[in-house]
């Protein structure tokens, strides 16, 4: 009974980010990318918990992470109007059960595809 009331106290939550990473020897990217982005869902007590494991764990696995911009919980997404499908739903689930870091989409970005949208977003 010990071990159920510790879990019930640490109050885990899934937070979805979206971290944009650089170039370094070994990250796994394409040979042509200048870097990319990754869309995690990470668990963790709060949003910082999250964004801290997600980074250490980025770094260990020789990504060059640059940015981490957060879109909160679950339950802070569908307040925001966002539409989160079954397959999404599961990722977050899976995070949060194995209390880790889900990587569910890599994008790898190519030559000013990064200055592209940011341009976009100034106007």
């Amino acid at each position: 009974m010990t071990q159920e009331k510790k879990k019930k106290k640490t109050r885990q939550q899934v937070y979805t980010l979206l971290v944009q990473v650089g170039r370094k020897d070994g990250d796994g990217l394409p040979d042509e990318a200048t870097g990319g982005a990754l869309m995690i869902y990470a668990s963790g007590v709060d949003e910082a918990e999250a964004v801290r494991e997600t980074v250490a764990i980025l770094k260990q696995a020789d990504l060059n992470p640059l940015d981490v911009t957060g879109y909160g919980t679950v339950e802070e997404r569908e307040a925001q109007g966002h539409e989160i499908d079954g397959h999404e739903r599961g990722l977050m689930q899976r995070a949060l059960d194995e209390n880790s870091v889900v990587v569910a989409q890599l994008t790898p970005f190519y030559h000013g595809e990064e200055s592209e949208d940011a341009a976009t977003t100034e106007h």
